[in-house]
């Protein structure tokens, strides 16, 4: 993919899409890109996770010893999202479902564009608490299902 390709595809990806113009040339610039065979493993359940991964092309199917975690990612998807901020383990295995290709989006490659790019970093701070806030909803709500089911 040529540079400009990279940069429309990674200004498609939510947490990115924020990010401005230059720091997206850099992250595209920057980012290394990983070619997978049918079958072949992205990163294991488990693992440490020090990277971030779009898919570019092609298809992943995560999957978790729970069972929970099963699903299917194409491009545009941004695979351990959480391990561009803070050290954590894989929770789930990505295996490509089909010859397919993946930007390999270091943390320490997105904490610098944070430094450099005070803007980008207030966005991005936003759709973290943004996603937290729901998230946080979503417990309550859940919370609340199983509080009427053990009051019966």
């Amino acid at each position: 993919m040529a540079l400009d390709d990279d940069i429309a595809l990674l200004a498609r990806v939510p947490l990115f899409a924020s990010l401005g113009q230059e720091p997206l040339r850099l992250l595209a610039f920057s980012a290394e890109t990983r070619f997978l065979r049918g079958g072949d493993t992205l990163f294991r359940e488990g693992q440490a996770a020090d990277a971030g991964f779009v898919v570019v092309e092609g298809e992943f199917l995560l999957t978790s010893s729970s069972g929970i975690a099963e699903r299917l990612a194409g491009p545009g998807a941004l695979l351990g999202e959480i391990a561009l901020i803070v050290e954590t383990l894989r929770p789930a295995t990505a295996t490509a479902r089909q010859p397919s290709t993946a930007m390999r989006v270091p943390r320490s490659l997105f904490r610098r564009i944070l430094t450099e790019f005070p803007q980008a970093a207030r966005r991005v701070h936003g759709e973290f608490r943004q996603k937290m806030r729901a998230t946080t909803a979503e417990l309550n709500r859940i919370g609340g299902i199983f509080a009427s089911i053990s009051d019966d």
